[in-house]
């Protein structure tokens, strides 16, 4: 390849020109996206996901920077408090939180920050201080990383011209950084964040210095595909702290094998992300999709809790994993973190947060012993930050980053699904703008009405995920059954059923539209068991578990400069056996659907809209141990105290809660 001497020139004021020319031009070519994310703003909430972002625009999400003083005063902006992490972390979700909503204050608000740090930006490149009072080191590039995929979006929402370069730049001072230190610590084992930001900005601009940086980036990260390939952390951590053991890490290093593979080709790195997930839904995993990681991996007992991080974190793994690869199996793991571990770990107005949920979570205060792994004792408590302040920053990308991954489009010039839920989207196809619009209550209903509006007749295709846990989807237009292409796992493939029937698969919808048309689609879910830890079942129903509410006393403990913090207690009875076989679950649980209260939240006990009824009894002798739920007893179980019929709800709208039952003989 012929070496461009202007090219190089043009990019020595952006701090790039160090790297060789012969570096750059012999690259091989990086491998493109199976799915091309929307840029912020061209999908916007609508229903009940509009009401949820709202709510945390009005709660913790939406006034940080108003009181919390690793916001409002950082060293980001100019501060004495924190100069690390905290300001990226929140960026990473204010800013598409803003423009989802289309809030003037909070886009304001987001403005000033990104102003001041690009206005700020150092001589050398660098973005941000150098080292704080916190004795946080002097260029340690982590924070940059969640600081790259904040500013990306700023950039897709408001088209600044003055982030991409200022990022470019950044990005040869970091790569002078790794030449004099390669990465460590936290940099090292969440490379692939930066990397997948860095081929991001490759793919707006094709300059091939940001593959050589990604490269270099990679090649000094840790290995997660080889990590899990060679797996050895099966146990519960009980001490220690090993950066491989973390939880929101591990979640991070989801996306590893496939970032890698938009460098490498590698089957075996596309495919990383699934064996990962195996592996810790074996030894750590929970009906909720997540695993446990209080703070590090922790088993499979329900009692042990799961970072709310780490929620987020493996929320975004997935979304970036599936604009990778296409996969309809990461869509399924998706919606089942989206819509339970996520809501779950929340007060339901999201004015507070826990730092740990707990899928069996029967009581949450502060006194006494706990059974966490590596925890504090205020980690299930609802509050501004408990135990430690990163996820007071960092959960705000969770609802939005959802939003705005929904839907992307295909290489063969339509639009794939990737999660249902409410939506708008606007976009431009053949050239043309086209409106697209989801009309549903998924996942607690199982139709999805899709609006397509286009402005003159038009033919281009959408892919509809299906999800693995539906057998007979229905799709229509008018009352007349629509025909759908045949199954493929991947989006881009040609027809391919996947080895297992029972496999997530894209089916294709090619039509032609007119005006405005409407087609339905209805995904039929039914009651499914899942095996918990000591034999234990909990209730699922397509993407939702479900859980006992057990009702609960709130505590205040801490009056906050805006909000509260609080211990909840137990008021009613938890410990209780199911009456059914795990084997043939469907005949034992009746699903019935509810009207919520108007303007409720979907994911509050107000805002409920499905319930499941099972009967069950209570269970002598399972009690409350090292300040939670004792682990479910070993099933089957037996009691003779009188059967119930015991009311289930999403676990997304509960508070105090048991999600994995023992069961009774028969």
């Amino acid at each position: 390849m012929k070496c461009d001497r202007s090219r190089i020139l043009w990019l020595i004021p952006l701090g790039l020109g160090l790297l060789s020319c012969a570096a750059v031009a012999d690259e091989p070519a990086v491998r493109p996206l199976a799915l091309e994310p929307l840029p912020v703003g061209a999908i916007r909430p609508t229903g009940w996901l509009k009401v949820q972002l709202e709510t945390q625009a009005k709660g913790l999400g939406g006034s940080l920077d108003e009181y919390w003083p690793d916001i409002k005063e950082s060293a980001w902006i100019g501060g004495k408090a924190e100069g690390w992490e905290r300001v990226p972390y929140w960026l990473d979700g204010i800013v598409p939180l803003a423009y989802l909503l289309d809030d003037a204050a909070l886009k304001a608000r987001a403005k000033r920050y990104v102003d001041y740090i690009l206005d700020h930006q150092q001589p050398d490149g660098w973005l941000g201080p150098v080292g704080d009072a916190q004795n946080h080191a002097p260029y340690d590039a982590w924070p940059l990383f969640p600081l790259y995929k904040a500013l990306i979006q700023y950039e897709q929402a408001t088209g600044d011209p003055r982030v991409i370069p200022a990022l470019a730049k950044c990005a040869g001072r970091i790569d002078r950084v790794l030449d004099e230190k390669p990465l460590y610590e936290w940099a090292k084992v969440r490379a692939a964040d930066y990397a997948s930001a860095l081929l991001t900005l490759f793919d707006r601009t094709k300059d091939p210095a940001l593959v050589a940086a990604a490269r270099k980036a990679m090649g000094q990260a840790h290995d997660w595909r080889a990590q899990f390939e060679d797996y050895r952390l099966t146990d519960r951590l009980t001490s220690g702290f090993g950066m491989l053991s973390h939880g929101v890490n591990t979640a991070m290093g989801w996306k590893f094998g496939p970032v890698r593979s938009r460098l490498s080709g590698d089957a075996g790195d596309r495919d990383a992300i699934f064996h990962m997930m195996a592996v810790l839904d074996r030894f750590h995993g929970q009906a909720t999709g997540m695993f446990t990681c209080d703070e590090h991996v922790a088993g499979r007992s329900p009692s042990q809790g799961t970072e709310l991080c780490t929620v987020v974190e493996a929320m975004y793994s997935l979304e970036a994993s599936i604009a990778i690869l296409g996969d309809a199996r990461l869509g399924d793991r998706l919606e089942r973190v989206a819509y339970n571990a996520l809501p779950a770990t929340f007060k339901k107005d999201m004015t507070a947060h826990q730092y740990d949920q707990q899928a069996n979570q029967v009581i949450c205060t502060r006194e006494g012993e706990h059974v966490y792994a590596t925890n504090g004792p205020d980690s299930n408590l609802f509050g501004l930050e408990p135990n430690f302040g990163c996820c007071t920053a960092n959960f705000h990308q969770g609802w939005p980053k959802l939003a705005t991954h929904l839907w992307m489009k295909t290489p063969a010039g339509g639009l794939a699904v990737a999660a249902y839920a409410p939506c708008v989207v606007t976009t431009e196809i053949q050239g043309k703008p086209v409106r697209l619009e989801v009309k549903t209550e998924y996942p607690f209903r199982d139709a999805v009405e899709i609006e397509v509006t286009v402005p003159e007749p038009m033919r281009f295709p959408l892919e509809l995920r299906v999800p693995e846990w539906t057998r007979t989807p229905l799709v229509s237009a008018s009352g007349a059954p629509f025909a759908l292409g045949p199954r493929k796992l991947r989006t881009g493939d040609a027809a391919d059923v996947p080895r297992d029937e029972r496999s997530a698969c894209y089916r294709t919808l090619d039509a032609e539209w007119s005006g405005t048309k409407s087609i339905r689609l209805e995904l039929p879910a039914a009651a499914e068991a899942y095996r918990g830890f000591n034999g234990s079942t909990a209730i699922l129903r397509g993407p939702l578990a479900f859980a006992l509410p057990v009702a609960a006393e709130w505590k205040k403990i801490k009056d906050g400069p805006r909000f509260a913090d609080w211990e909840v207690v137990p008021k009613s009875a938890w410990d209780y056996a199911l009456d059914l076989s795990p084997g043939r679950i469907e005949g034992s649980v009746t699903f019935r659907d509810v009207q919520p209260e108007a303007g409720a939240p979907a994911f509050s006990a107000e805002g409920v809209r499905v319930v499941a009824e099972v009967r069950g009894r209570r269970l002598e002798g399972w009690g409350i141990e090292r300040g939670a739920a004792a682990p479910p007893p070993r099933s089957p179980v037996a009691s003779a105290a009188p059967a119930e019929t015991l009311r289930l709800i999403p676990y997304g709208c509960t508070d105090l809660r048991v999600t994995e039952f023992p069961t009774l003989r028969d």
